[in-house]
């Protein structure tokens, strides 16, 4: 841990931050729920062409949702000032911006579908723009509510949003609408949701449109809107390379698979972030150091994604072909490639938070600029090689991005690297010892049948991966338990490591 003392946290801090992820990422989970089993029956009904039509347009308003205003209703967690004046500004400048790209879309839909050479997909982008007029009623009440680290009605939202997109989906699929469920079912989610959250919020307030002394939410909102730019063409640059190159059943494939694999760092990870920027930022304010915060939730995070994504890798065929049919199975090797770069993309996404409380927005500015130019040369020389170069260009790129980004964020929030290598490295050890138990009971049981061989490698690698790190490691399973059940995320002195055992030395992205 770093060397830096913070302050005690009071109980009632710890208790707000602690109900509001339990209710933020518990609410998460059963939106995901509901959600994989809408699409564990809507794959089943479509077809990969389908996946990669909504794919192409998926760059498109990504392309322009840079420019929606999330920065601007952000700033209204960070800042000492909570005017009603500062909050009706805030919520003009959105209605202005979504007002305007949902024009822009409208009218440049034609242009999106010429370049994919697949006219279908300007129908789809006009339908789509409606998207962008939601937003204020989303962002708005989301910051407020953040602000107040008050999650509950977001959670409970989010999970009757879930169910009303998870039922458009399942229905329009059903009755044929091909292409269009996947459409229309988002509108349906996201329309719920800014009814839902602007009830919850008590959003009952009348836009300004002048914004004389917004600056300093112009300054803000407009480093995190760049960065968002930034975001999105790493992000997207594959989708928008592979439109052109590939046909839309290859597209269809690859995009499908990212989006499985992105469950956790796309799905997950947000909601731990939208909690820990407003805890952050109140720390901050107190004068409390971040570094033992971060650690903690850092490990916490590869605590679940590395054995998650890392097993994955290892079972995805036999989990591809249960699960969504033989006519997925070119997307097997595609899922098992992409889930060995996400644990570093979870790491890195988790950063953005600590520097953003600090007022330091310049630092997730140079990462996502980064992310920016490494991610698309990547792509561009992938390529080639179809699918599996897109993988490749992956495992490069998310482990360099990786690493600068720790060398931006961590002398900032004073962590020293070894101090943090040494509180991952038990987990990274006990995730080696799953994935070779996973491999080898595959082996043992491969001819007994794929629903045998998945069940038993599942359970032999979480009971080994459990079992070494409750017989070597404990206190990490005790530190990590009773950071969620009290909220206590303090430094703690960690106990001598066995002798037996290896020793060490002493991360779509919300704000």
């Amino acid at each position: 841990m770093s060397n830096v003392a913070s302050p005690p946290v009071t109980a009632a801090f710890g208790t707000r931050v602690r109900s509001a992820m339990a209710w933020r990422w518990g609410s998460q989970v059963g939106a995901q729920a509901i959600t994989w089993a809408s699409t564990l029956a809507v794959v089943r009904l479509l077809e990969p062409s389908d996946y990669g039509l909504f794919a192409m347009t998926q760059v498109v308003l990504a392309a322009l949702a840079f420019l929606n205003g999330y920065g601007f209703a952000t700033s209204l967690i960070q800042t000492d000032d909570l005017s009603d004046r500062r909050v009706r500004q805030v919520f003009g400048m959105l209605l202005l911006a979504n007002g305007s790209l949902a024009i822009a879309q409208f009218f440049l839909a034609p242009v999106a579908a010429a370049y994919y050479g697949q006219p279908l997909v300007a129908d789809m982008l006009r339908i789509q723009a409606v998207l962008f007029l939601t937003t204020p009623f989303i962002a708005m009440p989301s910051a407020l509510l953040a602000r107040r680290i008050e999650f509950r009605w977001q959670g409970l939202v989010n999970l009757i949003c879930a169910v009303i997109g998870g039922t458009t989906a399942l229905v329009l699929a059903w009755f044929g609408f091909g292409v269009w469920a996947l459409v229309y079912a988002p509108i349906a989610m996201f329309t719920a949701r800014g009814i839902g959250l602007s009830i919850a919020a008590r959003l009952w307030v009348k836009p300004v449109f002048d914004f004389r002394g917004a600056g300093d939410i112009v300054t803000f909102g407009g480093a995190l809107t760049i960065c968002q730019l930034f975001w999105i063409l790493q992000s997207q640059s594959d989708i928008f390379i592979a439109g052109r190159a590939f046909s839309p059943h290859e597209l269809g494939l690859y995009s499908e698979a990212l989006f499985l694999t992105l469950i956790l760092t796309g799905r997950f990870l947000p909601p731990v972030n939208e909690v820990a920027f407003p805890a952050y930022s109140e720390l901050h304010k107190q004068g409390t150091a971040l570094a033992p915060f971060f650690t903690r939730t850092v490990r916490t995070v590869l605590l679940v994604c590395a054995p998650a994504y890392i097993g994955l890798s290892l079972v995805a065929e036999p989990a591809v072909l249960i699960l969504f049919g033989p006519k997925w199975a070119e997307m097997s090797p595609i899922i098992a490639g992409l889930a060995l770069a996400m644990p570093a993309m979870a790491v890195q996404i988790v950063c953005s938070p600590a520097t953003n409380a600090t007022g330091r927005p310049h630092a997730y500015l140079a990462t996502s600029a980064a992310g920016a130019v490494i991610f698309p040369i990547g792509f561009l020389i992938g390529i080639g090689s179809g699918p599996m170069g897109l993988v490749h260009a992956w495992w490069v790129a998310a482990p360099l991005l990786l690493v600068i980004t720790l060398a931006v964020t961590l002398p900032i929030i004073k962590v020293r690297m070894t101090d943090l290598l040494a509180q991952l490295a038990p987990v990274m050890l006990a995730t080696g010892a799953m994935a070779a138990a996973v491999y080898l009971v595959r082996m043992a049981f491969a001819d007994m049948g794929m629903v045998v061989e998945l069940l038993s490698a599942v359970v032999a690698g979480a009971v080994v991966y459990g079992g070494v790190l409750w017989l070597v490691w404990p206190h990490i399973l005790r530190e990590t338990w009773a950071m969620l059940r009290h909220g206590e995320a303090g430094p703690t002195q960690s106990p001598p490591m066995p002798r037996s055992g290896p020793q060490p030395s002493a991360d779509v992205p919300a704000a």
